[in-house]
């Protein structure tokens, strides 16, 4: 009797801390005897988030007969090629409601011909494309109207995992749908979708045409943009992406004044500190970015910067590794000066340094019109082929540039050149000086190898 008095007592004991646990688990307690809900904050919010309509031209795909002249006069065939409207959905968030900003994915809004926005309200608006930034795939839209509702921008570096976040957007084009979760980490890179990563990852369903949409903290303030999931299966499995609001503020800021981000560089070839790094060096230090190379002229080499420098502070943040000061670099205003802290032989410097243009190559000291706009560097070990292969990384590809006609995506890998192997962007420079007349650039992109060629 006992013991199964104390069974009792201890099942019972158990069924009270696990209802205690799970009420734990509520994002916020209930009031009046009512069950805890996120009805009252979400009245607040949705109204923020936007559906985006996109409609792009498509070229209808014809018969090669109809290129043939004789066959196109014989049986009237119209000269213009033909074209059919497609449309896609996405989702956006207003972020000023008197001037009518509305943040969303790059990728939603890419070579469309128009953009319609859908309130909450059923409103239907005609939307301009401010900007664009493919390499943080954020972009910026504006209406126009009377009696909107933004968001409040919050501040992303005070996430920390394990808080509360809700996502909202349109997924599959349902209408708008609210889902909660928790960050489930923070700085995530390395997943090839861009070339700037920097993704709060949360485990809140998001689904296609949820891009765009708002990831809030349960204080209702915008703490991410929804960008990206893993769905091996196609469809969510707890693993989703959204761009923090400490980069976006950064892209916004340009996309405003310039239409666009103009990158700069310091001009150096870094990679993490890891534990047999600093044991090799005898550093102290568990993160930074190693400098492995100065390019000649550059920022970094008239700011004093050498080979063994480890980078730990820019503009007074903290460096965690090489992704996290590429992207710090990579959301600097071009001609910006900067403040680099760094340690050399076991003691800390600090120095400024002015930001100059990306890097683009050249030939005979002018730059190569058709690859402009494209930002080159070596393979290093922050890249998961590093080791793998050899070439040189196509690290940022402007909107709509001679680079980006030609079909170089942030990411490619160009390996050769004309059939010449190439390995650093020396290299590939004297290459395409010496080719004559087209130019073919063996790429690998993601898995597979194609050919570019550059007329």
């Amino acid at each position: 009797m006992k013991c199964n008095a104390m069974l009792r007592c201890g099942s019972l004991l158990l069924l009270v801390l696990a209802a205690t646990n799970a009420s734990a688990q509520w994002p916020f307690p209930a009031a009046d005897g009512d069950k805890p809900t996120l009805a009252p904050l979400l009245k607040q919010v949705t109204p923020a988030v936007v559906n985006i309509a996109v409609v792009t031209q498509s070229r209808v795909r014809t018969n090669p007969l109809f290129d043939d002249p004789f066959f196109r006069r014989f049986f009237e065939v119209p000269d213009q090629p033909q074209v059919v409207p497609r449309q896609s959905a996405g989702s956006g968030v207003i972020i000023d409601a008197d001037k009518g900003y509305i943040l969303t994915n790059h990728h939603v809004v890419a070579g469309a011909d128009q953009i319609v926005v859908t309130l909450t309200d059923r409103r239907r608006l005609d939307a301009e494309l401010i900007g664009s930034d493919e390499g943080t795939d954020i972009a910026l839209l504006r209406v126009s109207a009377d009696n909107l509702t933004a968001l409040e921008v919050g501040d992303s570096d005070e996430l920390e995992v394990g808080d509360f976040v809700v996502a909202i957007g349109n997924p599959f084009g349902l209408g708008q749908t609210v889902t909660s979760g928790i960050v489930s980490a923070l700085g995530r890179s390395g997943l090839n979708i861009e070339g700037y990563e920097d993704f709060i990852q949360t485990d809140a369903s998001i689904n296609p045409g949820n891009s765009g949409g708002a990831l809030i903290d349960l204080d209702g303030r915008l703490v991410g943009v929804n960008t990206a999931i893993i769905a091996p299966s196609g469809g969510n499995v707890g693993i989703g992406f959204a761009v923090p609001t400490s980069m976006v503020k950064g892209v916004m800021e340009q996309l405003l004044e310039y239409g666009e981000v103009r990158r700069g560089r310091l001009g150096i070839m870094i990679q993490d500190v890891t534990p047999d790094l600093s044991e090799a060096l005898d550093l102290s230090l568990e993160r930074g970015a190693v400098v492995t190379q100065v390019e000649p002229d550059s920022p970094a080499e008239r700011a004093g910067l050498a080979p063994g420098d480890v980078i730990v502070e820019f503009n007074g943040d903290p460096v965690d590794g090489s992704a996290d000061l590429r992207n710090k670099v990579g959301l600097v205003r071009l001609g910006a000066n900067v403040e680099i802290a760094y340690f050399r032989d076991g003691r800390r410097n600090e120095v400024r340094a002015t930001i100059g243009e990306s890097s683009q190559l050249t030939a005979d000291g002018e730059t190569i019109d058709k690859l402009q706009g494209a930002e080159f560097r070596n393979l290093d070990a922050s890249h998961p082929r590093y080791g793998d292969v050899q070439g040189v990384l196509v690290v940022a590809v402007d909107q709509g540039s001679p680079a980006a006609r030609n079909g170089l995506r942030a990411g490619d890998i160009v390996t050769a050149v004309n059939r010449m192997p190439v390995s650093s962007v020396r290299a590939m420079s004297s290459a395409i000086q010496q080719a004559r007349g087209a130019i073919a650039l063996n790429i690998l992109r993601d898995n597979t190898r194609l050919f570019i060629v550059i007329q």
